[in-house]
């Protein structure tokens, strides 16, 4: 029976209907992989985050297994309450090695590290500056802080500096990207790295796309830089380019130690389940032994980015598997990504608010265990579309 006090949602959902914002789950009937089952159709995957193609190795598969029916289905209970498993130590520790780092805490998610360690870094008499392209989860840590916001424009260092330069807070932190998800591009780290340093500043880094993609040893673009030992926080994710769930923060001892006492998002949420802390074991070997993963998707992603080029879609700045193609308004994308799928092409819409408004694409997102006919394909099933789609 319908509840009376909940009636205003109708009028919501057709306003979303109206704008072309209405969002929809899409149920997949297999794994994550290259291609995936949609609707009873076999469609070539280009949605995934999965840049290594190891969501669905079996050696992961295997290992989650493994740790599930040592440790058990689930951890029971938040790690500072009884949930605690020898799985969460062993992973923290390899993660602490792969970062280059004295210690590393796990989180149920890159949401709930970046909603939760802002607030255990600054508050009310504090500052922390924002990129204006971060993700929704560090706007909701900064947020959720209490310290003052001070949004800067994107990459915009200069801009950042003289923020920098004009605050009289007690303590300040500058989070950031490395690389943004919506674009591809990376953060100019170095040189923020130099502005937080003149001014005093924690620097805090969401290495979500670049864990496993990026550096000698996929350790993300700090690690590609040489930087390391010059980012204070270092944020990753274990479910992307690692293949299972979770997110880590790594860092000096003391900062784990402190995470441990002050952050909401570790200290009141139950540990993750030791078959995602199996998983994320194998795929960090994986990532040791298997670099050819990482140079095999930056050759299609270079493949894509040329022929994406010819179709007028200049993308000099992506340095990540990930590659926009904008179309503007939001129907246009939408009816993007209905014609691709119509030719075989799992690709959404993305649109405001996840993007500025204006900026409605397709995000196009590329494994190692793709092929060159599934770009090739891809890039032929997108030139039909564009000449049939109207103008903006």
């Amino acid at each position: 029976m319908a509840r009376a006090a909940l009636g205003w949602i109708d009028a919501e959902l057709a306003s979303l209907d109206a704008k072309g914002l209405r969002r929809s789950l899409e149920p997949l009937a297999s794994a994550q992989g290259p291609v995936v089952t949609v609707g009873g159709r076999p469609l070539v995957n280009l949605c995934s985050n999965d840049y290594l193609g190891l969501a669905g190795d079996p050696r992961l598969r295997r290992a989650a297994a493994e740790a599930a029916e040592r440790e058990g289905a689930g951890s029971g209970a938040a790690r500072l309450v009884a949930g605690d498993l020898a799985v969460h130590g062993r992973l923290e520790r390899a993660l602490a090695a792969f970062e280059g780092t004295e210690a590393a805490l796990l989180f149920g998610s890159g949401y709930h590290a970046n909603a939760g360690v802002p607030a255990a870094l600054v508050g009310r008499d504090d500052a922390v500056f924002s990129d204006v392209l971060n993700h929704a989860s560090i706007i909701d840590g900064c947020l959720l802080s209490r310290a003052e916001l001070l949004r800067y424009r994107h990459a915009d260092v200069g801009e950042l500096e003289s923020l920098l330069a004009a605050s009289r807070a007690r303590r300040k932190l500058v989070v950031t990207d490395t690389i943004f998800g919506m674009d591809g591009d990376a953060a100019p780290l170095a040189e923020i790295a130099d502005a937080c340093e003149r001014h005093g500043a924690m620097l805090y880094v969401d290495e979500a796309h670049a864990t496993g993609v990026l550096g000698p040893n996929g350790a993300g673009l700090a690690d590609a830089l040489g930087l390391r030992d010059r980012v204070d926080v270092r944020m990753g994710t274990l479910g992307k380019a690692l293949g299972s769930f979770g997110a880590h923060v790594a860092g000096e001892r003391r900062l784990v130690q402190l995470l441990v006492s002050r952050a909401r998002t570790f200290i009141f949420t139950t540990a993750l389940p030791p078959a995602a802390c199996g998983a994320a074991l194998a795929a960090l070997e994986v990532v040791r032994a298997e670099p050819e993963r990482r140079a095999r998707v930056h050759a299609l992603a270079a493949r894509a980015k040329a022929g994406l080029a010819r179709l007028g879609f200049e993308l000099p700045r992506v340095v990540a598997p990930i590659l926009p193609v904008v179309l503007g308004g939001e129907a246009r994308a939408v009816a993007a990504s209905r014609a691709l799928r119509e030719r075989g092409y799992f690709v959404r819409a993305i649109r405001p608010p996840t993007v500025p408004r204006g900026t409605s694409r397709l995000r196009v997102a590329l494994s190692a265990s793709h092929t060159e006919a599934h770009v090739d394909g891809f890039l032929g099933a997108l030139e039909e579309v564009l000449r049939e789609l109207p103008p903006e």
